[in-house]
């Protein structure tokens, strides 16, 4: 049975608390970890960059995906699996990651996925069908297990500077998905026109970033020990499938932009150039409601109007670039950016604000990516779909009114003022009070 929040005063010192990638692990007692300053600053400058690369796998290949279409035969269901695939990943790989971090360490793990995205990306660039659905899938299953682990990491190592260290790797995703929605175009006539070039050219920051982390990886030791936890009743609980589907009804419609949005305008008449700079713009504008939306929704009584208004921005902000003048196009860009940067971030909040303690949010942040994520991969690939059928991406508009009325519905579930009706248990079965 769900229970009542506590009243708004306690709500800010919990919204601090961060998904901690190792669930079931608990740091032993240990020495400070940076031996100056210098080497601070080395490991956040190091986290922001991984951040950066953890998105641009998902707007590259749309903004060339009308050359690829027409270089390669490949046909809009073909195009909708591709911009779909990356996003199933992200739903079947984030469970692995904590037992990968325990296993072999956070941080030699996010090495491996920095040199197996680089790979995967690299790929890409071979002018091959087959390499180039390989690569995707391989890139994709990466960034969902750094997706996992880099909020433990910042929580871990930057306790201190949460809030500031949040900032920077929330920035860091948008910029880097902002950066491979404006730039690959460009990359395609600096490489005589060669898309696949333009797409393995990405895996050049993520190897650098790679070298730049490897001696952060195998030089630094840090110990953990399995915390004897575990939460029950939490895929029984009515609130937390809202909070899942709230966070795939929402990452659906966002990744149905960075997979569709540029050949959407281009299909309109943008050349592609440009109209990857507005798709750049409308990610960018993601950063302001990624910043400011998580202090808002906490002094807020309940989150249900903050869901579904920022549900109204994405949605409106998406039809403008459907169907009205092109003339507009860059205040549509801004509004769609402004709702949907603000739902993620919105649905991170919730998840927090909805559980009992970390160790429960740290479950339903599980559930909710994997489940979520796996939910999401529909839209991008019923896109692709729908376009086929109808040669016409005006159809589409229905899938788009469709998802956002579903995230505004369980929007406004998940966004009540109640707890999970979960609980940590101690592994002798008795309930924790933690």
């Amino acid at each position: 049975m769900n229970q009542h929040m506590p009243s708004n005063d306690a709500q800010p010192a919990t919204i601090e608390q961060l998904i901690d990638a190792e669930i079931d692990s608990t740091p032993t007692p240990r020495a400070p970890v940076f031996a100056s300053r210098t080497i601070e600053i080395i490991t956040g400058m190091s986290l922001v960059l991984i951040a950066f690369n953890l998105r641009p796998l998902f707007s590259s290949a749309s903004a060339l995906l009308p050359e690829i279409i027409a270089q390669t035969g490949l046909s809009s269901f073909g195009a909708g699996v591709l911009t779909t695939l990356p996003v199933v990943c992200l739903g079947a790989f984030a469970p692995i990651a904590p037992r990968l971090a325990q296993r072999i360490g956070a941080e030699r793990t996010l090495l491996g996925v920095l040199l197996l995205l680089a790979l995967g990306t690299a790929l890409r660039g071979f002018s091959s069908l087959p390499l180039l659905f390989i690569g995707t899938a391989l890139a994709g299953a990466c960034i969902a297990v750094g997706n996992v682990l880099l909020p433990g990491l910042v929580k871990r190592d930057f306790a201190s500077r949460t809030g500031m260290m949040t900032g920077l790797y929330t920035m860091a995703l948008c910029a880097g998905a902002a950066s491979a929605a404006g730039v690959t175009a460009p990359l395609q006539h600096v490489f005589s026109g060669s898309w696949s070039l333009a797409l393995g050219a990405w895996a050049v920051p993520a190897l650098v970033v790679a070298l730049i982390w490897f001696p952060h990886a195998f030089f630094r030791k840090v110990r953990t020990k399995h915390a004897g936890f575990r939460v029950e009743g939490l895929w029984r609980d009515r609130l937390a499938w809202q909070v899942t589907l709230f966070m795939g009804l929402q990452s659906s419609l966002a990744y149905c932009i960075f997979g569709w949005l540029s050949p959407i305008l281009r299909d309109r008449g943008m050349d592609g150039v440009t109209a990857g700079v507005v798709v750049s713009v409308s990610i960018m504008a993601q950063v302001v409601t990624c910043l400011g939306v998580p202090s808002v929704a906490v002094r807020c009584k309940d989150q249900r109007l903050v869901s579904v208004t920022l549900v109204a921005f994405a949605l409106i902000g998406l039809l403008g670039m459907l169907f009205a003048p092109l003339s507009g196009v860059w205040l549509w860009a801004v509004i769609q950016g402004i709702g949907q940067g603000g739902l993620i971030a919105l649905a991170m909040t919730i998840i927090v604000l909805r559980s009992p303690d970390s160790h429960i949010a740290s479950h339903l942040s599980g559930m909710a990516q994997c489940v979520g994520y796996t939910l999401a991969a529909i839209g991008p690939l019923l896109v692709g779909l729908i376009h086929k059928l109808t040669d016409s991406y005006s159809a589409t508009s229905v899938l788009f009114v469709l998802l956002a009325l579903g995230a505004a519905f369980f929007g406004w579930g998940a966004g009540r003022a109640l707890l999970v009706g979960a609980r940590t248990v101690e592994l002798s079965g008795k309930p924790s009070n933690k």
